[in-house]
């Protein structure tokens, strides 16, 4: 049996909903090779075509266009969704970006909705998404773009949060935020690249099915984000769209790319 291998973050999302495949749960002609990394460091290895299947923020899509094209199932959009700017104090928008702000990789689709929110910034520090919060904290920087399960937990930071940037996307476009999706390799042949498409989606729908079914895969991957917030965070980011994007889902990715 042929192995694909498929790049996912370890966040609650996606060990949810990708569970069943991963597990051998779904039937399909191949077997997937699970490897669980970062966003980022998923967006930065697809420069190179590491993973045959691989997530992706779709703020990295114009950089990999010509090694992946995006699948219909497995994405993470929708309303609600979108990162947060935060700061150690109540401020005006422009203010807490003008200093230095810690950001969670360029090839986010954060990253690429702070820039079009602000054009403006002021110096740019990269660190690991989960890092974010406690830089703030410590004024180490002066504001943080969180995503994942920070913006259910900065509160308990002490951090105030400055502008839902998923908000601003909202009012700006009449989209939903686009998060991220699910890309294959363009050497896949097609007929492999449409039995993943479809896997992708049994297993979405076999997550909403059984839900008790992961528990113990997402716990394990889930470090030491609490049950609470693991369910809130696998409610907000796997809804119909990770079934299938929808023409609405696709008009709002076309639209972040083309920005």
């Amino acid at each position: 049996m042929r192995e694909l291998t498929f790049g996912y973050s370890p966040c609650p999302n996606d060990t949810f909903a990708f569970h069943a495949l991963t597990h051998g749960l779904i039937e399909t002609s191949f077997r997937i090779r699970p490897v669980l990394l970062d966003i980022e460091e998923l967006n930065r290895r697809a420069h190179t075509g590491e993973f045959d299947l691989t997530k992706l923020s779709v703020g990295a899509f114009a950089a990999v266009g010509d090694r992946y094209s995006l699948l219909r199932s497995g994405a993470a959009l929708g309303m609600g969704v979108g990162p947060l700017v935060v700061a150690r104090s109540a401020q005006p928008f422009a203010d807490a970006v003008r200093g230095r702000v810690a950001i969670p990789g360029r090839d986010t689709t954060a990253f690429r909705l702070l820039r079009l929110a602000a054009p403006s910034l002021g110096e740019v520090v990269e660190l690991r998404y989960d890092r974010i919060l406690r830089a703030v904290a410590d004024g180490e920087v002066d504001a943080g773009l969180i995503i994942h399960e920070s913006r259910f937990t900065y509160g308990e930071h002490g951090l105030t949060k400055v502008i839902d940037l998923g908000d601003w996307w909202e009012r700006e476009t009449q989209l939903p935020v686009p998060l991220a999706g699910i890309c294959a390799r363009h050497d896949l042949a097609p007929e492999i690249r449409s039995e993943a498409e479809r896997a992708i989606r049994t297993s979405v729908q076999h997550a909403f099915d059984h839900p008790e079914a992961s528990r113990e895969y997402v716990r394990a991957n889930a470090q030491e984000m609490s049950a609470e917030v693991c369910a809130q965070h696998i409610a907000l980011y796997v809804n119909e769209h990770s079934l299938d994007i929808g023409e609405l889902g696709l008009a709002a990715i076309a639209r972040l790319v083309a920005t």
